[in-house]
């Protein structure tokens, strides 16, 4: 990664203790990540959006794929709409979630910032095209996700929903699968590893603002 990043670990929380229950430790994790979250201005979260359009455009996954399946961010994590714009100007096919009943899995076409709506309070924006089905991810040549953490064997904490462990099941063998953090959410997985649990899957490659790194999971 870019930068030396040592400072803004101080404010990486890690409230585990030995014998916790891995549900439990996720928990304590994301509110103490999330609280951090909250407290940056919406400057530093506009800036951080075009930092990480800037990083995940030098990843060969990303400049190179034809269709990616990403996310449209919700106030408090890493920006995308900046990098969502990006891929659209190039030409590539962009996939956003659109979340159904329950854990219902799908997708649908990114047309435009303009085009997305929060269709109920705390939910990503959605576009308004058609459904294209669960299995729509297959088509993807790189899977961008959000994390509140990952730590440098893969292990991505998510937001406790279980959505992506699902959707990533559906990922074709050989995409590469990237998560976007901000710096100090990037865990070392000897020292400090993340909480895992059967189902979790890792990722292969963090995105922060100061750069990306292949992860050894």
């Amino acid at each position: 990664m870019r930068g030396d990043s040592r400072g803004a670990f101080q404010h990486q929380p890690y409230p585990l203790i030995p014998g916790m229950e891995p549900a439990d430790a996720k928990e304590e994790l994301r509110r103490a990540i999330r609280a951090h979250r909250a407290a940056r201005t919406p400057r530093q979260r506009a800036d951080a959006a075009h930092a990480f359009a800037d990083v995940l455009e030098t990843i060969p996954a990303v400049r190179e794929a034809a269709c990616v399946a990403t996310y449209a961010a919700r106030s408090n994590e890493p920006g995308t709409h900046v990098l969502l714009e990006r891929l659209a100007l190039r030409g590539a096919r962009v996939l956003l979630p659109v979340l159904g009943s329950g854990l219902a899995r799908d997708w649908a076409e990114y047309a435009g910032v303009d085009d997305l709506r929060e269709r109920a309070p705390g939910r990503p924006p959605e576009p308004s095209g058609p459904p294209l089905g669960a299995s729509a991810i297959e088509k993807a040549d790189v899977v961008v996700v959000p994390a509140l953490a990952v730590d440098t064997h893969g292990r991505r904490l998510g937001q406790g929903g279980g959505w992506y462990d699902r959707v990533l099941h559906l990922v074709r063998d050989g995409v590469t699968v990237v998560a976007m953090v901000f710096p100090e959410e990037v865990y070392d997985g000897g020292e400090r590893p993340l909480p895992m649990e059967p189902h979790d899957l890792r990722v292969h490659v963090v995105a922060t603002t100061q750069g990306w790194q292949l992860l050894d999971g």
